[in-house]
């Protein structure tokens, strides 16, 4: 992860703040609940409504207004959605606009509570350490792309969302050993009241994740923007190169980065 950490301004007032970490506790509970209870004994459509509804209400919770833009560009059966990484809460954004699985980092594995419920929600999790793991990760998931989508987060780190760092290739052969197509997403966090980039949700240098929760509850109004670009109008020889396909995903978010985050 990158160095510097997010700057803020408290202004939930703390009665309030207070109030939202009970409602957070409780939402979280009702989630652990429906995974133990519900999903068992239910279809992937049903399933998908039902993170679809907790991740809309958590960010609710935490004041975040959702704006997708392009989102006809996922009109496929199955795609690689590669996409930069900001914050723990990207994943619950893209969630509440499209159930997806994600391929995330071994440590997340390890967080209390929300580690569980990723695994719960079939998350790939990689050693990023290990070259072996990561080849039998590709292979996972180029089988699994044959009939369901998966997001993936190239940089390998969270950043604090005003450019991208460069994209590991690895994953992307994914997609080519399956013949699907690659997508791309930009995630970009504002501030609704100025407009401008917020680095708020930033889950950067040490902080934790009680750390960054507190963050965002305590700046409740940001505005979440999901860039959609569809698959690259590229020749048989680019879209079977992960390179090439990691190389032109990074420059579509840099682009969009570049113009709305200065």
């Amino acid at each position: 992860m990158t160095s510097k950490t997010p700057t803020s301004n408290v202004n939930t007032p703390t009665g309030l703040y207070f109030l939202l970490w009970v409602l957070v506790w409780l939402h979280v509970l009702r989630g652990v609940l429906t995974l133990l209870i519900l999903f068992p004994f239910i279809g992937t459509t049903t399933k998908k409504k039902h993170i679809q509804r907790w991740s809309k209400r958590l960010m609710k919770i935490f004041g975040i207004q959702l704006q997708v833009t392009n989102p006809g560009a996922l009109e496929y059966p199955s795609f690689l959605l590669a996409s930069n990484h900001v914050s723990w809460m990207d994943i619950h954004v893209i969630n509440a606009f499209k159930p997806i699985r994600f391929v995330a980092k071994s440590e997340v594995e390890k967080w209390p509570i929300f580690g569980w419920m990723a695994k719960q929600l079939g998350t790939v999790f990689i050693r990023r350490d290990s070259s072996r793991h990561a080849r039998q990760v590709v292979g996972e998931l180029a089988n699994d792309l044959k009939d369901q989508s998966i997001c993936i987060f190239p940089e390998g780190t969270s950043t604090i969302g005003k450019s991208v760092q460069t994209f590991k290739p690895n994953l992307f052969e994914g997609a080519v050993l399956a013949e699907v197509p690659v997508c791309t997403l930009a995630i970009a966090y504002f501030d609704r009241d100025s407009g401008r980039h917020s680095e708020v949700p930033a889950f950067v240098g040490d902080m934790g994740l009680l750390g960054s929760m507190a963050s965002i509850l305590k700046n409740r109004r940001l505005r979440v923007e999901l860039r959609f670009f569809g698959p690259a109008q590229a020749t048989p020889e680019q879209m079977n190169d992960r390179k090439w396909l990691a190389q032109h995903s990074q420059e579509q978010i840099a682009q969009f980065l570049r113009q709305h985050c200065k």
